[in-house]
């Protein structure tokens, strides 16, 4: 399938490396598959970042989000993942990763993870 799910995240150099800026990123369409049931789990994704060299692309971005559609994950998990996986990619100053997971079970969960100095 052409834009389908990959795990590859393509960056860019950073426009202005030499100053702290913030690039906050809401991704509203998150699914991953509860690891027990295999019911599907909806987040909203919160990314923010402070760039050192290189930024992430936004449609990379897009579709590695989309590669946990059919994989089983608990919250804490997936989220300390994304935030592995973008920080390693990009090597930022400071990044955070929230999910705002919806009600599963009558519990509303929310995970945040965070690598770096906060700005």
């Amino acid at each position: 399938m052409p834009n389908g799910p990959a795990r590859e995240l393509e960056l860019f150099p950073n426009p202005k490396p030499e100053r702290d800026y913030e690039i906050r990123m809401e991704c509203p369409e998150f699914t991953c598959l509860c690891p027990r049931t295999g019911q599907p789990d909806f987040a909203d994704i919160h990314i923010r970042y402070v760039p050192d060299r290189l930024c992430i692309e936004l449609k990379s971005l897009k579709l590695y989000l989309r590669s946990y559609r059919n994989e089983g994950a608990f919250h804490e998990a997936v989220i300390n993942k994304i935030l592995d996986d973008l920080s390693g990619a990009c090597e930022p100053r400071f990044m955070e990763v929230a999910g705002d997971f919806n009600v599963r079970g009558g519990i509303h969960t929310t995970v945040t993870a965070s690598m770096g100095k906060k700005p």
